[in-house]
């Protein structure tokens, strides 16, 4: 009886490269975004995501500072403001899906 020599696994795909689908396309936009134009463009879609992220961390770097100096009510009041800016922010955010989401219906 003939021992079997070691099997070896064909590759399904070179693992340098990504795989191959048919009809998939890997990104949505033809030539690659830098940092500053993604932004700007999801600003632009969504202007007030940003606003939210400034007010929370305006809320925060001031209640911090407030906390710091010894002063305890306004350290509270700023970390209670900085809650309702996240709120906002987030609310915010998925607001702008769902408007995303039905625009891309047909």
């Amino acid at each position: 009886m003939a021992t079997p020599g070691p099997v070896i696994p064909k590759v399904p795909f070179e693992p340098s490269k990504p795989p191959v689908i048919e009809g998939l396309s890997p990104t949505v936009y033809r030539n690659p975004e830098s940092f500053k134009e993604k932004f700007l463009r999801k600003t632009r879609e969504n202007p007030v995501v940003p606003i939210g992220c400034l007010a929370t961390a305006t809320a925060l770097s001031y209640g911090l500072y407030s906390f710091h100096r010894g002063n305890s009510q306004r350290s509270q009041l700023m970390m209670r403001t900085r809650i309702a800016a996240q709120g906002f922010t987030v609310a915010a955010i998925l607001l702008g899906l769902a408007v995303t989401a039905m625009k891309s219906r047909p």
